[in-house]
């Protein structure tokens, strides 16, 4: 009897187990690789649900601040058209970024045509626009790997 009951017991712990969700918040926000972490429940009889996602929130908020300098950062830093040129050149040409090669028209005439007053600036924020803009016409997953390697080419690109 005692044995039934442990096998119950071990049965329901693995199907709550297997139930709990890391929350993440919105559709489209892409963390950076190995930002984020699921929140395990061990012991599921004490689980408070609202501690879980207390500290899933903590956690993801914990990386706006980085997200918002980089943002200003890139807002202040202006591009030439020759650099920002060399910049989409060497995204799809050159093969830098691992993105399909038919999206760089997508990329440049957002860029150098924008729709929108707040992307009219030549600035590495609006370059950065005009490429997640063009990675809407792919696929889910493609698009998540695409705006995955984004920031890191953007960045090696800024640095230099």
């Amino acid at each position: 009897m005692a044995q039934q009951q442990q096998r119950q017991d071990v049965l329901r712990h693995r199907k709550i187990v297997s139930c709990c969700a890391a929350p993440i918040l919105g559709s489209r926000v892409y963390p950076p690789p190995g930002a984020f972490t699921p929140v395990h429940a061990k012991h599921t009889k004490h689980l408070s649900l609202a501690d879980t996602l207390s500290i899933g929130v903590d956690r993801i908020q914990r990386n706006f601040e980085p997200m918002k300098r980089q943002v200003a950062a890139w807002k202040a830093s202006g591009l030439s058209d020759a650099e920002s040129k060399l910049v989409i050149y060497r995204a799809f040409v050159e093969s830098k970024l691992d993105a399909p090669k038919y999206l760089a028209p997508l990329v440049h005439d957002p860029y150098f045509y924008p729709q929108g007053d707040e992307f009219a600036p030549r600035t590495m924020w609006s370059l950065s626009n005009a490429f997640t803009s063009a990675f809407k016409e792919l696929e889910a997953i493609p698009q998540f790997r695409a705006t995955a390697r984004l920031g890191a080419f953007l960045e090696g690109v800024h640095a230099v």
